[in-house]
């Protein structure tokens, strides 16, 4: 399988449960949204997802690596964009590429054709030259995730790529991210909005550390909006 598998997977802070026996799988060039309130586990979801956390419990497998055996190969292909912005604000949104395939020992013509490739993807070629600094919240996001693109990775992973933005500029992101599963990338979004959600994506319903549902978006809400069925699910002791 070159999506991502996730299965039986349990991590604790101490005697806290962040995650109990998680399992869903991602197939190959489609968007899922996982979906769960605030304190649900999906950080730390992600933060074992790369590897800033370990556990023993549960297998992750990576485009077809196994992360706990082949870290190396599975972590090169992912994609990671952060909740909290890592750009340097005094570098160019072409400078701020550069020095992260620099990182991945890319340059040259290599490098600069990457660069726009992904640039171009998240129409923000036009602004490779202005300072970060400069940009608002919506292309300063839409940098971050070209970046995560440069080197060409077959999951991509979002944690909240939309924290703080409004309504245009997230429903912008939102859809330039799934446009990038027509190329076959396979995305991994985390979020508690509901209306960042399509019917047609796959979606991982998360509440108190346990996946309460896995599918079609619309075979889950089977006719009941999106909203209320979340409502209902998270209002329900796990």
């Amino acid at each position: 399988m070159k999506g991502l598998n996730v299965s039986n997977l349990s991590y604790s802070y101490g005697t806290k449960q962040a995650l109990r026996d998680v399992s869903f799988d991602v197939p190959a060039g489609q968007f899922c949204a996982l979906l769960g309130p605030n304190g649900a586990g999906k950080s730390t979801l992600f933060g074992l997802l790369t590897r800033l956390l370990a556990t023993s419990d549960g297998r992750i497998t990576i485009a077809g690596h196994d992360l706990h055996r082949h870290p190396r190969l599975a972590l090169a292909q992912l994609g990671i964009v952060f909740q909290q912005t890592t750009l340097d604000l005094d570098l160019s949104v072409r400078q701020n590429l550069k020095y992260f395939a620099a990182l991945h020992g890319l340059s040259g013509r290599d490098a600069t054709r990457r660069i726009d490739a992904a640039l171009d993807k998240l129409s923000m070629l036009d602004r490779a030259g202005e300072k970060a600094r400069a940009l608002n919240g919506g292309h300063r996001r839409r940098t971050e995730i070209a970046r995560a693109l440069i080197h060409d990775p077959s999951v991509l992973l979002l944690d909240e790529p939309t924290v703080g933005l409004d309504a245009a500029a997230r429903a912008a992101i939102t859809r330039h991210v799934h446009q990038l599963c027509d190329d076959g990338t396979t995305v991994l979004w985390a979020t508690h909005l509901t209306d960042e959600v399509y019917p047609d994506d796959h979606l991982v319903i998360l509440h108190r550390a346990q996946v309460l549902a896995t599918g079609r978006c619309a075979d889950i809400c089977n006719g009941v909006p999106l909203p209320e069925t979340f409502l209902t699910m998270t209002a329900t002791p796990a």
